[in-house]
């Protein structure tokens, strides 16, 4: 298992706000499913920050999100490890596999991969 990017997750009804305020600090808008926005850094295109109003696919809205190379094998690994799995492992339409799993301090994580 590898982990290709750590991105935090800003709750946010402020899109537009957002957009602008990042757009000073040399972020672009990178994807906008109308509920979650991400923006990274042209330059260094891992670096991403999300917006989310709520998710629209899960119970609750994650704080970060750690990518991983195998989210199957990631899965297999937290779940037998006695992690509390807050969303089950699935595949969603905007092209990603994920699930969702508490951590030590109590915030979620959204553990994706693309497809």
């Amino acid at each position: 298992m590898a982990v290709r990017r750590v991105m935090p997750i800003l709750q946010s009804d402020a899109v537009q706000e957002n957009r602008e305020f990042y757009g000073l600090l040399g972020f672009e808008e990178v994807m906008n499913l109308g509920w979650i926005m991400t923006l990274a850094a042209p330059s260094t295109p891992a670096a991403q920050v999300s917006f989310m109003s709520s998710d629209k696919t899960a119970p609750v809205t994650p704080d970060l999100s750690v990518e991983v190379d195998d989210v199957d094998a990631t899965y297999a690994v937290v779940r037998d490890s006695g992690a509390e799995i807050v969303h089950p492992l699935q595949d969603e339409e905007w092209g990603v596999r994920r699930f969702f799993v508490r951590d030590p301090n109590g915030r979620v994580i959204n553990v994706p991969s693309h497809r």
